[in-house]
């Protein structure tokens, strides 16, 4: 199976070092590329066609909110995932706005960053646990109009619960002993009862519902 490629954009030479290190120990990844602006992150990462830039949000040159913009503009398909101190609303906001598919916390244990990777890969939305539950309330979405008191069966719940947790739908299927197909039907069933239109729609009934707090 053909390894995830994956770019590094940090302005810091011995977090890019951690960060290679931290990547290329996974079996299922390696690091293709480096950058320590975000202008060289736009440039080199159009050249190598990654599969994942993980950017810095705080950058010479080019900001990390510009280097997703730029990215996503000219290559859509590369995914775009924030690594950052930053827990302000506004830096979330900011980057999703700019076409992010990530954001995780330079605090964040470093398993919790493979599995960011992991779930952007698969086509997820993934926000660090630790700020979901406080930010998911100012996403730059629109609001879907939503029953959050709606009753799901214990499956649809805790399906909504790990795709809300950033969880790809055959990890879910995994965790829950069930094939994809129906992690997607209790996924599409749970999303009818409550009217949810999108992947944020489903973290915001999650915060809701505080399936995203954090002991």
């Amino acid at each position: 199976m053909a390894k995830l490629r994956i770019f590094l954009a940090d302005d810091h030479a011995v977090v890019r070092e951690g960060l290679k290190r931290l990547i290329d120990a996974a079996p299922d990844m390696e690091v293709i590329g480096e950058a320590a602006d975000g202008r060289e992150a736009v440039e080199k990462a159009l050249i190598a066609q990654p599969d994942i830039v993980v950017v810095d949000v705080s950058m010479p040159e080019l900001n990390g909110p510009a280097v997703a913009v730029q990215l996503k503009r000219t290559s859509p398909k590369i995914a775009i995932l924030a690594l950052t101190v930053h827990e302000d609303k506004s830096y979330l906001r900011e980057l999703l706005e700019a076409g992010a598919s990530g954001y995780v916390l330079k605090r964040a244990a470093a398993d919790e960053l493979i599995h960011a990777i992991r779930s952007v890969a698969a086509g997820g939305l993934y926000v660090d646990p630790h700020i979901a539950a406080k930010l998911v309330s100012s996403f730059v979405l629109p609001k879907a109009k939503f029953s959050s008191t709606a009753e799901l069966s214990d499956r649809e719940s805790a399906v909504l619960r790990l795709i809300a947790q950033g969880h790809s739908n055959k990890e879910i299927a995994n965790q829950l002993s069930v094939s994809v197909k129906t992690v997607e039907t209790y996924k599409a069933r749970s999303m009818e009862k409550l009217g949810l239109r999108s992947r944020v729609d489903i973290i915001r009934t999650a915060s809701e519902r505080g399936w995203l707090r954090t002991e």
